[in-house]
């Protein structure tokens, strides 16, 4: 209800009635500091504000689908700048590789959710706080500036690397559909090259996989594709089970170390019942294209390492010129960046203090970013004079491990749940997040047809394995400079 047209049309009818009237409704009495202040400026020259959201996420979308909803027409012109025209379901992305899910069911289409917002397609690359302009990089090489009256900060983020010999060229990622797509092809490239293969060491190395990182996407990752890849093996006649290798490392002592150890033990029992070997409290000081070294010393010989060693925000967030804290924009419990006129940020690009947990940042999961989406969509129609803000609550519902079939971890308000019980809350959690009907609709046909249907062992070969490494898939070159 609270999102529905009907209930929309009705609060904007009392905020009005509020505004009429000083003291009654949710409206601020003209002229009030809360109605007024010296961030909450209006356009000059008494024109339409521009509100100017950066990123195309569960933050941004969700800023804009609550000003669409609660703002009157005409009351503020929308934009949102995003170098693609869907929200990115980024949860599921380990079942794109494993096969369970086509790519473009994860893309949720900006034009499908919103309806007066202008897309304006592109990287934010820069940021001028004092002129109030955005300069926007399309991706046709253009370059341009848009201006704002508010301006919400929710790029998100890429990500994290080191400066690791050969990471940069031979390390692999998993933040978008490129990448996904192209590790599943590349996956099976590799099962093609060992099977056709003599050497009996060439044929070990090709089928050993490496995977650096044991939180969400590294544990999902592995758990997944060794079952894939276990599951496609009688399609090469020439490996045996024995040549199949997963390898999942983590400088943590726990896999899942962001969650409570009933999670992790969880999620470890399945993956030793698979056969990933898992390296804790182990990271990688060296890459090259035929091997990993281990910080231990060991050299595994693969020609695969998937990097989901975290994330770093965007480098957007270093162009405000304001305080940071592990690279994310310090801003208070209503998203506003002090000493930034106009400036909200939230998502993975902000340290948004949670008033729940003693005013520590928030998590950077997709959690989070939906309920602040909404919570920083309500701050910034008040800044405008629509309403009233309220500082930033989370209330924690648990998380969801997909591990892939009937096997997952989930701890749904606090109970804890293994197997197939937590494999049905974790679909349904997804699919009640995806929110959009169609992709739940196409998501859903996917995974009754992954577990009836014969796997369709095929590759793509959309991304040239040159486009492949993590600088380009996501574009960190053209923060630079």
């Amino acid at each position: 209800m609270k999102n529905s047209t009907a209930m929309a049309r009705a609060e904007r009818i009392a905020e009005r009635v509020g505004r009429r009237m000083p003291g009654v409704g949710g409206g601020a009495p003209a002229g009030s500091e809360r109605a007024r202040t010296a961030t909450d400026r209006p356009a000059p020259g008494g024109e339409t504000p521009r509100v100017v959201v950066v990123g195309g996420g569960f933050a941004g979308l969700g800023v804009l689908r609550y000003l669409e909803a609660r703002l009157p027409a005409g009351a503020a012109d929308l934009e949102l700048v995003s170098p693609t025209d869907h929200l990115l379901y980024t949860s599921l992305l380990p079942q794109v590789c494993a096969g369970d899910v086509e790519p473009r069911h994860l893309a949720v289409s900006v034009r499908g959710t919103l309806r007066r917002a202008v897309l304006r397609p592109g990287h934010a690359v820069d940021i001028d706080v004092a002129a109030r302009t955005v300069t926007v990089a399309g991706g046709d090489g253009t370059t341009y500036e848009t201006s704002w009256d508010r301006v919400v900060l929710a790029p998100g983020s890429l990500t994290r690397t080191f400066d690791i010999p050969g990471l940069a060229e031979h390390g692999l990622g998993l933040k978008n559909l490129a990448e996904a797509v192209y590790l599943r092809d590349h996956v099976l490239r590799q099962l093609e090259y060992a099977d056709m293969c003599a050497d009996a060491a060439e044929r070990r190395a090709r089928c050993t996989f490496v995977v650096v990182g044991a939180g969400y996407t590294g544990t999902e990752l592995a758990a997944q594709m060794r079952r894939f890849t276990a599951g496609v093996l009688d399609r090469f006649p020439r490996l045996a089970a024995d040549d199949l290798r997963w390898v999942l490392l983590d400088l943590a002592p726990r896999v899942l170390p962001e969650l409570d150890e009933a999670l992790g033990a969880g999620a470890m029992k399945v993956l030793r019942e698979r056969g990933v070997e898992v390296r804790l409290e182990t990271s990688v000081s060296k890459v090259t294209a035929g091997s990993v070294t281990l910080s231990d010393g060991e050299i595994l010989p693969t020609h695969t390492l998937v990097w989901c060693a975290g994330i770093t925000p965007n480098p957007l967030v270093e162009k405000v010129g304001t305080e940071t804290v592990k690279g994310r924009l310090v801003v208070d419990e209503h998203f506003v960046v002090p000493g930034a006129a106009g400036v909200f940020a939230l998502g993975d690009a902000a340290a948004v203090p949670d008033v729940t947990r003693g005013g520590a940042p928030a998590g950077q999961t997709a959690q989070h970013a939906v309920r602040q989406g909404a919570a920083a969509g309500r701050n910034v129609a008040a800044s405008l004079g629509y309403g009233r803000t309220r500082p930033y609550r989370h209330r924690d519902l648990g998380f969801v491990v997909d591990l892939g079939g009937a096997d997952a971890v989930a701890n749904p308000l606090g109970i804890h749940l293994s197997g197939v019980a937590a494999a049905a809350v974790t679909r349904a959690y997804h699919l009640l997040a995806l929110g959009a009907g169609t992709n739940r609709a196409h998501v859903a046909a996917d995974w009754l047809l992954a577990a009836a249907a014969p796997e369709q062992v095929v590759q793509l070969g959309f991304l040239p394995p040159a486009k492949a490494t993590i600088t380009e898939v996501e574009d960190t070159h053209i923060y630079s400079g």
